[in-house]
């Protein structure tokens, strides 16, 4: 009797453990559930929807019908190209662009401006606090001609150059492809800033120092230690800016005239004004492959552990 009693002890104990375990296994999926939710609402149908309306034929006073009509995508691409070329283009200008100006900024936050630091992070994300649209009104004012900046790019040479490289056709720095970028840059600059700064408050100095102690010279300490520690905000600053900027639109349309438009433009116009849907979705999960396309291959290649 007794050795039967301390058998069953071990087992009646064990059972609540097993539903603790359980329970705990749980939790994990529990809490990612809302999320889940969130992008199936969000994500998932909208882009099912959207691909459904692709291979629709018909028109708005008739309805639309589903017929798998998969030609439409050879003829988004045979139409408009040139726009999605000139989009990818334009947002890896900007991208670029705003990676050259952002990372020394970031860097002198994270690393130099000691009590002056939460000051200037307020200054480089104050520009949210405006409109997307006046923000990029102010440089139709900034680019305007007689403007301070057009009389120093004239002054300096840099019109000129801009009109070696094809970005301006005369002295104008409005409605060309230079103002574009710029709009663009402008407007993603902070979703670049804040993960580089982010990642540049991490680095400890003392590996900077470590690597002067071995007689490293500045630019090699930047390129082997301060750059590689830093490539997590790089990665994802580019994809913040790259990914926006690729499909937006009202920087071309206030900033730039009918040789810089962009495809996000022409999505707008095929919906809200041509009304033919099924192109314009079409033209949307074109847009929509070739980003995930190129995300997908970048982040591959940079090889860092903290995105992948």
């Amino acid at each position: 009797m007794a050795e039967a009693m301390t058998a069953a002890k071990p087992a009646s104990a064990s059972a609540p453990a097993a539903r603790n375990r359980r329970r705990r296994n749980w939790v994990p999926y529990a809490l990612l559930l809302p999320g889940l939710l969130w992008l199936f609402v969000f994500f998932v149908l909208p882009m099912v929807t959207l691909a459904s309306q692709s291979l629709q034929e018909g028109s708005v006073d008739e309805g639309y019908v589903f017929t798998g009509n998969v030609g439409i995508y050879a003829d988004a691409l045979s139409q408009y190209w040139s726009q999605l070329l000139r989009s990818l283009g334009y947002a890896a200008s900007a991208t670029v662009l705003a990676l050259l100006l952002g990372y020394p900024l970031a860097y002198f936050i994270a690393q130099k401006a000691g009590r002056w630091k939460n000051v200037m992070l307020v200054l480089v994300i104050a520009p949210f606090f405006t409109s997307f649209l006046i923000r990029t009104l102010a440089w139709q004012t900034i680019l305007a001609p007689g403007s301070i900046v057009t009389t120093f790019f004239e002054n300096t040479g840099i019109t000129a150059l801009l009109r070696w490289m094809g970005m301006v056709e005369t002295t104008t720095l409005t409605a060309t492809p230079f103002a574009v970028i710029m709009g663009l840059t402008y407007n993603f600059l902070p979703f670049m800033i804040l993960p580089l700064y982010t990642s540049l408050e991490r680095l400890d100095p003392r590996l900077v120092e470590a690597a002067a102690d071995l007689y490293a010279s500045p630019v090699q300490s930047f390129r082997y230690v301060t750059w590689p520690l830093s490539m997590p905000g790089v990665v994802a600053g580019t994809l913040l800016t790259f990914i926006p900027a690729a499909g937006d639109y009202i920087n071309s349309k206030l900033l730039g005239n009918t040789q810089t438009t962009m495809i996000g433009q022409v999505i707008d116009s095929l919906f809200l004004r041509v009304l033919d849907y099924p192109l314009a979705a079409a033209l949307s999960f074109v847009l929509l492959v070739i980003i995930l396309a190129m995300v997908g291959f970048y982040v591959r290649k940079a090889g860092t552990e903290e995105l992948l």
